[in-house]
């Protein structure tokens, strides 16, 4: 197996990105002024009386997956998906987005087939896609290859960061449509293309709705996108609790198949394992969670709960990285 992430590694570049940049939240007081929230899953702004959240992010190599199976029309919605799901954390109602397109050639078939995708899930997220960038970059890519992001702005419905999450609160596991958007760099390895391409390829799925409502109805105390990192990433709301994940359910297939050649803790610490979003509240809650969830047709389920004992737990064994 030629390469997997180091997801310590990436937390140690992202503690260097933020020691960088902590002393430009200087700039900008009073509107578009900057809040000190940092290492979460957006960046936290005042603009009036309104709290604004901004998020960029892209497909990854996914990305490659389509270019092989010559696919193009699914991964816009990975790509508006994985900004949205990330500004649900803070408690957004998603506005607006920008989209950048990078290209080895001029290729308006690709553009195209990609911008199908955009707008599906800039609707299904309600949100208008109001600009972006095409650039052609041969230099950069090679033929053939592209790369795709998108950069979105919501407003705090109610800002949820997770300092409210408390010993007895219940997780609540929001299932996935599949691997998502992340690790691929390791799943591209793990599976054979042709058996397993048309799965790869399921787009993410989009909670705006689910999510929004959740919020609305019950006292959330925290929400986690299960992405890079996977459950790992649980310890980014409150590092003063632990997440005892003792009741998961099981992987549908393609983690499965994976799970063949990676250890199971790694498997947990890089893909979501059927388990895209998790919403932490208090245990008297989960069922008003987890009916809203169906009503919009989503499997979810409690999948653990807050503990005193710090980390994120399955099976005994604490998977959460430091550092």
């Amino acid at each position: 197996m030629k390469y997997q992430v180091n997801v310590g590694e990436v937390r140690k570049i992202q503690d260097t990105i933020w020691n960088q940049i902590r002393s430009t939240f200087e700039y900008r007081k009073g509107y578009g002024e900057a809040l000190p929230v940092f290492g979460h899953y957006g960046g936290i702004f005042r603009c009036g009386n309104d709290k604004l959240v901004i998020h960029t992010d892209g497909v990854g190599t996914k990305l490659l997956v389509a270019e092989q199976l010559g696919k193009y029309d699914t991964v816009g919605i990975d790509a508006i998906a994985m900004s949205v799901n990330d500004i649900l954390c803070v408690g957004a109602q998603p506005l607006v987005c920008v989209d950048y397109i990078a290209l080895a050639k001029e290729d308006n078939e690709m553009i195209s087939e990609l911008m199908k995708g955009l707008v599906k899930g800039a609707k299904e997220s309600s949100m208008a896609i109001i600009g972006g960038e095409t650039a052609i970059v041969p230099d950069l890519l090679k033929k053939g290859a592209f790369d795709l992001t998108v950069t979105a702005v919501g407003k705090i419905q109610k800002l949820v960061l997770g300092n409210e999450i408390v010993n007895g609160d219940v997780i609540v596991g929001l299932e996935s449509s599949g691997i998502h958007s992340n690790g691929y760099t390791l799943a591209r390895k793990l599976l054979n293309i042709r058996k397993w391409g048309e799965e790869m390829l399921k787009p993410t799925r989009i909670y705006a709705n689910p999510v929004l409502e959740m919020i609305d109805a019950c006292d959330v105390h925290g929400i986690a996108h299960i992405t890079g990192g996977a459950f790992s990433k649980l310890t980014r709301l409150n590092k003063e609790v632990g997440y005892s994940l003792d009741d998961l359910p099981e992987p549908p297939p393609i983690f499965l198949e994976m799970g063949k050649k990676v250890n199971e803790f790694d498997m947990y610490r890089t893909f979501n394992m059927g388990v895209g979003m998790a919403v932490i509240l208090p245990e008297d809650r989960a069922d008003t969670i987890i009916n809203i969830a169906n009503k919009h047709e989503v499997e979810a389920n409690v999948i653990g709960k807050i503990t005193d004992k710090k980390g994120v737990w399955i099976k005994g064994r604490n998977i959460a990285y430091e550092g």
